[in-house]
C-alpha cells in the first residue's frame, strides 16, 4: 500500500484559519491500534440507504415540493491509489442551502432556512466505485475568519469503508467559483494541484437538459494523486 503524502493534506496548524489555532494538537500524535468494533463493524448494505436518500432536492421536502435553488448533478467515482473503483463506500454529503445557511441550531447567518431541505445526502458506490447525488448549488456564506471572510460554495465529503474506523473526510468546491482563491480554508492547502483536486469540474455530457447542470468529482483515497483530507 502507498503510504500516505502528508505533504498533500492541508497542516492541522495553519494560523490564517483562525479556529485550527484552538483545535490542533500540541503535542506529538500517537498511533492508536483501533478496537475490534472500530475495525468489523458497521457493515454498509443497501438497506441502510433509502429510496431518495441521494436526492437532496426531494429527500426534506414536504408532499409536492422541492428545495428551492439552481439544481445540479454531482457524480463521481471513488477509487484507490491504482485508479481500480472502490464498490460498496459509503459516502454521506452535507452542504449549506442555496441561500449559504445549513439547517444547523448554530448557524447564524440571516439567510433564510428552506423548509424542504435538509443538506444531508447518502449513497453507496457502484461495482465501478461510481456515485451520484441530485442536489442544489449551496450558496457562499460568511464565518469569522477576519473582517470580510466567506467560505466559496462546497459540499462536504464523508467517505466510509468497511467500518467507522476507515472513514475520510473532505470538502468539494466548484470550477469556476472566484471565491476558492480568498477563502482562508482553501489557502491551508499546501499546493495548486491539492486546490485542483479538490474542485469538481462542470460535466456537460452529464447534463439533464432543461433539468440540471452536472459536475464531476473523483475521490481518490490513497497514493501520490490522493484527495487531500480534513485532519
Amino acid at each position: 500500500m502507498t503510504p500516505l503524502d502528508r505533504t498533500r493534506h492541508p497542516p492541522a496548524l495553519t494560523p490564517g484559519y483562525f479556529s485550527s489555532v484552538t483545535r490542533a494538537p500540541r503535542e506529538g500524535l500517537i498511533a492508536l491500534d483501533p478496537g475490534e468494533a472500530g475495525m468489523t463493524g458497521p457493515v454498509f448494505g443497501s438497506q441502510a440507504i433509502g429510496p431518495l436518500d441521494d436526492d437532496l432536492i426531494r429527500n426534506a421536502a414536504l408532499p409536492g415540493e422541492q428545495a428551492i435553488g439552481p439544481r445540479i448533478l454531482v457524480h463521481g467515482r471513488v477509487l484507490d491509489e491504482s485508479g481500480r473503483g472502490v464498490p460498496g463506500a459509503l459516502l454521506e454529503i452535507w452542504q449549506a442551502n442555496a441561500g449559504g445557511r445549513y439547517r444547523h441550531a448554530r448557524d447564524g447567518y440571516p439567510a433564510p432556512l428552506d423548509p424542504n431541505f435538509s443538506g444531508f445526502g447518502r449513497v453507496l458506490t457502484g461495482e465501478d466505485g461510481g456515485y451520484r447525488f441530485d442536489t442544489v448549488m449551496p450558496g457562499a456564506y460568511p464565518f469569522p475568519n477576519g473582517p470580510n471572510a466567506w467560505r466559496p460554495a462546497h459540499i462536504h465529503f464523508s467517505v466510509f469503508g468497511l467500518a467507522f474506523a476507515q472513514r475520510l473526510v473532505t470538502q468539494m468546491y466548484f470550477e469556476g467559483d472566484p471565491m476558492i482563491a480568498r477563502c482562508p480554508i482553501v489557502a491551508t492547502l499546501p499546493t495548486v494541484q491539492a486546490v485542483e483536486a479538490l474542485t469538481a469540474r462542470y460535466d456537460p455530457a452529464r447534463d439533464r437538459p432543461m433539468d440540471a447542470r452536472a459536475y464531476r468529482f473523483d475521490i481518490v483515497l490513497r497514493g501520490r494523486l490522493a484527495t487531500p483530507m480534513e485532519p
